[in-house]
Parts: structure tokens; sequence; C-alpha cells
């Protein structure tokens, strides 16, 4: 179904407020560009943690379970989410304009407030894992490298002359291909090396340590990561960019990247556990044997297709600020549009690239905004977007289902949140403003 019907009569006033216009390009792309950039874009360099963020705290069994059953639902609620982008004939093309329109004005502003959120916190998180890579290669050839806050500057200045060449989402088509070959060939590699070290590792310790109650709060941080693995947040603004049929089209793109795209950072997840166990480090590249280049490629690789990942998580952003800021009248690559652009990414780069340097412990943050941000806006709005598009004509056992979904991942999300602020008090006394590690 293209078209959702049943809002309640008492938004349907509401709906000229929440059509707005947009600076950038509105249904234009095709459902594989959509699916190849997800697949691309959840495969970053991101993954060389997920087995430290997520199987090391749960161990083989409870792991293994997490990352299929929230695996599952992430799908889900993003299958449930793409169904609600066309509703009575309008088009939502911003997570927060359908909150908004289906569940009051209040929920504009807390699903506002949760995507800047995690896309800022995001978009960080980038910068920081390009330093790094950058480091890491540097580490390779010096004895003495330079430090971390030098190689953040580089990354962020890369990522805004990519954002400023690449200024929306259906621009990033021609980038797509490379991107997919550079994060596919070190991916196999990757696991080509890990199954070597996993055989040569003959020690391997798959025991979870502590005591009871840090097993639970640990078991919470590993959902959380385990739902930003597969999730943005970001459905209706992503959804924006397809053409006709919307829906089938969103949906075919989410098959995509739950297939292909989840077994690669599945995999990768899983032989790092395999091959280290409960010593697996928080990035796998610092414990990978063979030859000097392959942790060189690996980094570069890391690097580079790092520029590609997060422009699509900082696109809504990027929208936002241009819909305000650029004159709508003019093309996007107009001499006045171009100063524009320019003076927004730069603001927004040199903000978001110093706060990264000043603060380069930002791993600790991902189960935090996992938590408070991304479990809400996955698993917990669309059904609730459900019951008040759909309540009073669904079935019993629907709405059922769909409070079940909002109280079971609300507390779950209350728990995790709690989970993850534990975590950062924990490690408070590590923490040292622009540190080089």
């Amino acid at each position: 179904m293209e078209e959702t019907e049943g809002t309640p009569s008492k938004h349907k006033a509401l709906s000229n407020e929440y059509a707005r216009q947009s600076a950038h390009i509105i249904g234009n792309d095709s459902w594989h560009q959509v699916g190849l950039m997800l697949t691309t874009s959840f495969n970053c360099g991101y993954i060389l943690s997920f087995s430290n963020l997520q199987l090391k705290p749960l161990g083989w069994a409870w792991g293994i379970t997490c990352l299929l059953i929230f695996g599952l639902y992430t799908l889900y609620a993003n299958w449930l989410i793409a169904a609600f982008h066309v509703i009575n004939g309008q088009r939502f093309i911003r997570y927060r304009d359908l909150m908004g329109y289906t569940c009051g004005r209040k929920m504009y502003y807390i699903t506002f407030f949760l995507q800047y959120l995690v896309i800022l916190l995001t978009n960080m998180g980038f910068i920081l894992l390009g330093g790094k890579a950058l480091k890491a290669i540097n580490a390779e050839f010096s004895d003495s490298p330079w430090r971390l806050q030098y190689f953040i500057i580089l990354t962020g200045v890369a990522f805004f002359i990519f954002a400023f060449c690449v200024p929306t989402m259906s621009d990033m088509g021609i980038w797509l291909i490379p991107s997919t070959i550079v994060t596919f060939v070190y991916v196999i590699i990757l696991l080509v090396v890990l199954i070597g070290d996993g055989k040569a590792n003959t020690n391997r310790d798959y025991h979870v340590s502590g005591s009871k109650e840090d097993r639970v709060f640990k078991a919470l941080n590993a959902i959380s990561a385990i739902v930003v693995c597969s999730s943005s947040g970001l459905v209706p603004e992503i959804q924006s960019t397809l053409r006709k049929p919307v829906v089938a089209n969103m949906r075919k793109a989410l098959y995509m990247q739950f297939t292909v795209g989840l077994l690669f950072y599945y995999g990768v997840t899983i032989a790092g556990y395999w091959a280290f166990g409960s010593k697996v480090s928080e990035y796998l590249p610092n414990q990978l044997s063979g030859p000097r280049w392959i942790k060189i490629f690996i980094n570069a690789a890391v690097f580079v297709q790092s520029i590609v990942s997060q422009h699509t998580f900082v696109i809504p952003i990027h929208e936002a600020l241009d819909t305000k800021f650029l004159h709508l009248d003019k093309s996007i690559n107009s001499a006045e549009n171009l100063k524009r652009r320019f003076c927004i990414r730069a603001l927004l780069f040199a903000g978001n690239t110093l706060v990264t340097a000043a603060i380069p412990f930002m791993g600790d943050f991902v189960n935090l905004f996992g938590a408070l941000a991304l479990i809400p806006l996955t698993l917990v709005f669309p059904s609730l977007i459900f019951i008040n598009v759909k309540g009073k004509t669904a079935r019993p056992h629907q709405n059922l289902w769909h409070w079940f979904n909002i109280i079971t991942f609300s507390l779950i999300a209350l728990a995790a949140t709690i989970s993850a602020v534990r975590l950062i008090v924990y490690n408070v006394e590590k923490y040292s403003l622009f540190s080089n590690s």
C-alpha cells in the first residue's frame, strides 16, 4: 500500500504545517541506489568495534540470540515506518514532521532533539574513527606519530570538502560504487586474516567476566550497540529521495541492507569474537597478525569509506540548514548558494571537529546515544505512529502487539540509558580533554 489512511481527524488541519519545502532533491533515486547506500554506509569502520561492544559482554548464546532478535526487530520497525511515508496523500520527508503530524507538537520537538543528538554524535564518531585510522597508518611509518588531534582535523577537513562538493543524498550515487568496492574488499581481507588468526589462537576464552550485576549492565550496553549497528533513525529522510512507489522501494532497499549488509557486518562481528574471544580488541586491526600492508590497507579503507558513510547520516542536518539559509528559488549550485553552503558546511564541521578533538573518548557514548535516542526512534516510535494512525480501525491483537512494543522497548531504553550513564561515570577518571588516545 502506497498511501496510509486513517490519520486522526484532529491532525488533518496540521497537514500544511508539516508539508514543507526542501532545498534537496526529492523522489529521484532508485531503490538500488538507496539499498547500496544503506549497505555500504552500515559497513563502515564502526564494525571493527562490534565484536568488543556486542558479543564480548554477552557471550555466544546470548550474543547470537540478541543479534538475531534485535536485527529482525529493527528490520520490522523500519519496514513499518516506511508504510507511513505517505498519509492521506501527503508525503513526509522528515521523521520529526511525521511524528508531529501523527502524535502531536510535543513529539515533533522530542523527535527533533533525539534525531539531532544521534546525527551530531554519529558525525563526531566518524571524525574520531577517521582520525584514529590515519594515526594508525602514521604509526606504521613512524616511531613518534603525530598527536591524534592533527588527524582529527585532517578528517574534519576531508568530510567538509566532500559535504560541500556532494550537497545532497541523491548526489552520492556516483560515489557509491567505488565506496562499495572499497568496503567489501577490506571486509573480505579482514575476514580472511581473522580466520587465520582464529585458527592460530588455541587459547581462546569466551567467558563473560564480572559479577551478575556487571554482566546485566554490560548486556544492556551491548543491546544498545546492536541497535546502533543497523539503524539510523532516519528512515523518512532516506525514503524521501526515492521515486514512486516509495513504500515498496524503501522496503526493497531495507531488504538489501538486512541481507547483504547484515551478512558482512554480522560476519565481521562474529569472526572477530571467534578469533580472539574475551580478549578481543576495541578496534580489530590492532590485533591482526600478518604483513604490515594489511593494517595499512584496512585503516586506509576505513578512512576513505568513512567519508562517504558519514555523509549518509549527517545529510538531514545539511538539508535542514540548506532549506533554512539557501535561496530555494535558485539552483543549489548557484554562486550565491555556493557561498552560503560553504559557510554552513564549514561552521558545522568546524564545531564537530573541535568537540571531537577535545573529547576523543566518545566510544563510551555509543551505548548512551543508542539507548537514549536510537531505541526509541527505531523500536518505539513506529508503533506509536501505528496506534495514532490506525489504532481506531485496527484489530485488537494488532493494537495489543504495538502497545507491547511501546512498553517493552521504552523500558529497555530506560534501563540501557541507566547502564550507559553508569559506564561513563565508572570511566570518568580515565577521560582527559585533548588526550592523544
